[in-house]
């Protein structure tokens, strides 16, 4: 299959191992993955500040971008920006591109189009997992990733309290309201801790960013991983 990888811009600018180890695993099961040229923003910050026509404009122009080369599917290893495109702005702004259809999260197109759990992967260690609020209740993902992460060999998956509350982050929520945000970061971190993982992962690099921020000005030594960078370890990957 012919995949172009979307790489929205919090995963260039703060994450950008999210991407690279997102293609690694593409390739080990098979598959053709570019990375499109000139891709800029999808358009979600416009999009949650109210400026629709802005949002319109950049969804369009990134999406014949991705579709140029025709590719049989597109994937980003992250879900906000997937949502956005794919559910709010068709559902509320009556966005509409053919790609729409052909556009997944990576979790989501690992478990639902290829009907693939096992990568191959390995990954020592005891992690939690961060239910992030876009791919939750935008796309419905909640089992897949961790189906993903139980056939990780090595890896012990473990639950933290109220794992679909939000982290805080939310784009223009963190600077628009610092105060909540922080605070809704804190009881995140809680969780984390208190489940007694040594990892905490999330298929958003955002709300990752946002949890290890608070995990370290806490002093923990919890690390945030993102999925994508788990299911590229070990056997069948060089992550690490």
């Amino acid at each position: 299959m012919r995949i172009a990888l979307f790489v929205p811009c919090h995963v260039d600018l703060l994450r950008p191992g999210a991407a690279r180890a997102a293609a690694r695993v593409l390739r080990r099961l098979g598959h053709e993955v570019r990375v499109p040229e000139g891709q800029t923003c999808c358009g979600q910050p416009a999009l949650n500040a109210g400026y629709f026509r802005d949002f319109a404009c950049l969804a369009r122009r990134l999406l014949d971008l991705l579709d140029r080369d025709e590719p049989d599917a597109v994937v980003a290893p992250s879900g906000s920006c997937v949502a956005a495109l794919r559910v709010t702005g068709p559902r509320h702004l009556g966005l509409s591109h053919p790609l729409l259809d052909r556009l997944y999260e990576f979790s989501e197109f690992l478990t639902r189009v290829l009907g693939v759990t096992d990568v191959g992967a390995r990954f020592p260690g005891t992690v939690t997992w961060h239910d992030g609020c876009h791919a939750l209740r935008g796309l419905r993902i909640r089992e897949g990733p961790r189906r993903l992460l139980r056939a990780v060999r090595g890896l012990t998956l473990v639950e933290m309290e109220e794992p679909d509350e939000c982290c805080g982050f939310g784009g223009t929520f963190a600077v628009k309201m610092p105060e909540v945000s922080a605070a809704l970061g804190e009881r995140k971190a809680r969780a984390v801790a208190a489940s007694g993982a040594a990892y905490v992962s999330a298929t958003e690099p955002s709300c990752l960013v946002q949890i290890e921020g608070v995990l370290r000005r806490r002093g923990s030594a919890v690390r945030a991983v993102h999925l994508a960078e788990i299911l590229a370890s070990g056997e069948g990957g060089d992550g690490g």
